[in-house]
């Protein structure tokens, strides 16, 4: 794995003059970041040798290079999830990339199902915390002792410092976010009503299908993360209807904006 990794970044390493200091993963029906990027490089993942593919709708498949409000940056457009038959090592591959191309922080965004009963669909959460419930680690197996130690810390999974400026810059927009735990299950059905009252018992403001293997082997890494939700459906007791991927990525559009907005500025500031 670790020669694999270090051939896709110099792969790439070879196609681009831009040094990313900042790695952005854009989640389903959020690819519009990408669009105020002063792209330098566009390369579909199909292109990229030995990277994986992305197989669902709301997810290009797309690694660009160049800059964000002038921070060089390269940005996923459409990450991998388990659901879609890979491992975890494959869907957390990208990340290790993004450190070896000279990243010192990680951006990522998602959809997420409401927990909290406060919450409304369009609301945007930043993540403080998370719960992992997936049924596999990207971090079993044998450690990458190149990029980090067998057992790593998680006690800021997301970094306190870029919260507290989130807060700041939303508050400069206008923008009011929520903050809270985001828990990450493996997919790719929508939870039941039994399932959605287990993750507020056990302590989670919203539910999704991604973003906590990531998360995890960039703080192996020692990569400050910082992540934000975009509610998109609602798993309250009483508010709880059908729900279908193509309503997830229409709500996740239309917050879009506001997010970009968000990310943008920040990226800038940190």
């Amino acid at each position: 794995m670790w020669e694999r990794i270090q051939r896709i970044a110099d792969h790439l390493l070879a196609r681009t003059t831009v040094k990313p200091t900042t790695g952005i993963i854009l989640g389903t029906g959020l690819s519009g970041l990408a669009d105020e990027i002063e792209v330098e490089v566009s390369l579909p993942y199909e292109q990229i040798p030995g990277f994986p593919v992305s197989t669902v709708e709301g997810h290009p498949g797309k690694l660009h290079f160049g800059t964000l409000g002038g921070t060089p940056v390269v940005a996923m457009q459409g990450r991998f999830h388990y659901y879609e038959g890979y491992d975890m090592r494959e869907v957390t591959l990208p990340v290790r990339v993004m450190k070896l191309l000279g990243i010192e922080r990680l951006f990522l965004s998602n959809a997420s199902g409401g927990v909290d009963p406060e919450m409304e669909v369009g609301d945007l959460m930043v993540l403080n915390d998370h719960i992992d419930l997936f049924p596999d680690n990207p971090l079993r197996g044998a450690n990458l002792n190149e990029l980090g130690p067998r057992f790593p810390d998680m006690s800021e999974p997301y970094d306190k410092a870029l919260i507290a400026r989130a807060h700041k810059v939303a508050a400069g927009l206008g923008v009011e976010l929520r903050e809270g735990v985001y828990a990450g299950v493996s997919g790719p059905c929508f939870e039941t009503p039994a399932e959605y009252r287990r993750m507020r018992i056990i302590g989670a403001d919203a539910v999704g299908m991604s973003t906590v293997p990531e998360v995890i082997v960039a703080r192996h890494m020692g990569l400050p993360c910082f992540a934000m939700s975009v509610i998109t459906d609602l798993g309250v007791p009483g508010r709880i209807v059908e729900v279908t991927h193509e309503e997830v990525q229409a709500v996740a559009r239309k917050a879009e904006a506001t997010l970009t907005r968000i990310f943008t500025e920040l990226v800038q500031v940190g």
